[in-house]
């Protein structure tokens, strides 16, 4: 099965054409290109001493699975992924923490579906990736509008396959992330129904194995250091990062620009309060049942390069 993923994760391989002599690579994780395009557009992929290979993959989920089989070194992943991975035994910890509005996550529904809020989504199909922002902010939304789990049908699925399930009519509703949302709104004209205002964190990780921790330790640190000078610079120049993401990625510029505007990304601190938000993240899927036993999240950060990463 590892190899089978090794198999698979190469692939979808993007090495970086850096200096044919660094005896040291990095095996970084990222999901639609997003981290690698604010790092190139930044200028942060210029002269690093050591050699980078971009794995990308369309969510968290599998993104998880690769730094569980050790595929990958560290990657990036949102705050429920990082629960999911955690709860099943994953060795990996959070070494750099980003926060963003929550709005770039919402509920979608074709526009002319009968569903108008939460409470309408009762005996509704929803689809979402199993442990994905999408998933949590899904159960939060059911939780704060008093509708049981129970009361509604769970499609899980990857979200190529879930936009193509709301748009034959398979499922009512999809609870999903960006840039789906923004491309979701702006070229099937969907709607949003709900959002992670009040309910979701806005935070998300790079995740690092402990076994990178341990023999990778200055390269994980140079590119935090280097995803955190990305990120600030992004704030400032979204019609830059849009422009290349949309080469890399070949989603529309407007698509991209709509994601870096409204989630405001920046680097935050890995502290006690960030873990306690976190805790309460963890807290949610297991009152939901979601997973089974209760968990403390404190052992899955490592604040050794908080420094680094701010």
């Amino acid at each position: 099965m590892r190899r089978s993923l090794l198999r698979l994760l190469h692939a979808t391989l993007f090495a970086l054409p850096l200096a044919a002599h660094a005896e040291t690579t990095l095996k970084v994780g990222d999901q639609q290109l997003q981290t690698r395009g604010v790092l190139e557009a930044s200028g942060q992929l210029k002269d690093v001493p050591y050699r980078i290979e971009w794995f990308n993959f369309p969510a968290a989920q599998p993104l998880g699975e690769a730094l569980n089989a050790g595929a990958i070194d560290i990657g990036g992943l949102g705050d429920a992924p990082l629960i999911f991975a955690y709860a099943a035994g994953a060795k990996v910890r959070a070494v750099s923490a980003t926060r963003s509005t929550p709005v770039d996550l919402a509920i979608v529904v074709p526009q002319d579906s009968p569903i108008h809020n939460a409470a309408d989504l009762k005996g509704k199909r929803i689809a979402t990736t199993r442990g994905s922002i999408g998933h949590y902010l899904a159960v939060a939304t059911l939780e704060r509008a008093n509708i049981k789990l129970t009361d509604v049908s769970w499609h899980y699925m990857q979200p190529a396959d879930a936009k193509a399930a709301l748009a034959s009519g398979t499922v009512d509703a999809w609870s999903t992330w960006d840039p789906y949302v923004a491309l979701s709104e702006a070229r099937d004209h969907d709607r949003s129904i709900a959002n992670g205002v009040g309910l979701s964190s806005g935070l998300s990780f790079e995740a690092a194995t402990d076994d990178s921790i341990r023999a990778k330790r200055a390269e994980i640190a140079d590119f935090l250091k280097r995803v955190a000078a990305g990120q600030r610079w992004a704030l400032a120049h979204p019609d830059e990062v849009a422009a290349i993401q949309s080469r890399v990625t070949g989603l529309p510029p407007d698509v991209l620009k709509t994601v870096y505007q409204r989630a405001q990304l920046h680097p935050v601190p890995i502290d006690d309060g960030l873990i306690a938000e976190q805790q309460k993240t963890a807290d949610l899927y297991h009152r939901a049942d979601v997973i089974k036993t209760r968990l403390d999240v404190t052992p899955s950060f490592d604040k050794q390069f908080s420094q680094a990463a701010q």
